[in-house]
Formats: structure tokens, C-alpha cells, sequence
């Protein structure tokens, strides 16, 4: 399912390869949040490349980043680019919005200053 040349490049915009990352990267939202749930808004396809929109939907249950579980319910917008080759899917990048995700967390987050 996923092409030896797979690469991942999640909302802190780092880009990690090898087809275990998928397996990692899926492992560490469902331990995270077992309850884990995509609504998918819309998917687009051009070519080789599907656009899906989704809000993820969990329970934070789990440690993710060195946060122990707070317990809390997550909704978080995420737009998912997926593209294929040789019919396996040979990269991802995921945009979504990380302050948000840290704040229904209840996370401290630091303030920039002038």
C-alpha cells in the first residue's frame, strides 16, 4: 500500500522518509487517540494526487509529544495531499493547525513578544 520512497510531511512541516514512517505516523494518533474519527468534508483527485479535507475527531487517551492524556475531546480542521505512484501511495502532506490542536488540549503554549 505504501511506495519504498514514501514521505511524510505532517503540520510541523518536517518531512520524514521510509514506508515505516506511515505505520509510525498512524500509530502515534491512534495510541494517542484510540477514538480516533476523519469527517471527511471533500476529495479532489487530479492525476496521481487526491485533496481530502477532514476534521479529526478523538479523545486524547494516550501520550502524543510528550503530552500525557488530558482527557479531552479534539476537533481539529486537517487537509490531507496525497500522491500515488505505481499505485501505492508515495507521499503525504498534511496541513492543519496546530495551536489549535495544543489549545483544546489545554496546553500552555508561549506568547511571541515585540
Amino acid at each position: 500500500m505504501v511506495h519504498q520512497q514514501y514521505s511524510y510531511t505532517g503540520g510541523d512541516g518536517q518531512r520524514r522518509e521510509g514506508p515505516e514512517v506511515s505505520t509510525q505516523t498512524a500509530e502515534m494518533y491512534t495510541n494517542a487517540f484510540p477514538d480516533l474519527k476523519f469527517e471527511i468534508k471533500r476529495m479532489h483527485s487530479i492525476g496521481d494526487t487526491v485533496v481530502t479535507e477532514f476534521i479529526a475527531h478523538g479523545t486524547h487517551r494516550g501520550e502524543l509529544m510528550g503530552i500525557e492524556p488530558t482527557n479531552r475531546m479534539v476537533s481539529v480542521p486537517v487537509c490531507n495531499i496525497t500522491e500515488f505512484r505505481d499505485e501505492k501511495i508515495y507521499s503525504e502532506r498534511e496541513y492543519f493547525d496546530n495551536l489549535l490542536l495544543m489549545q483544546q488540549l489545554g496546553v500552555e503554549v508561549g506568547h511571541a513578544h515585540a
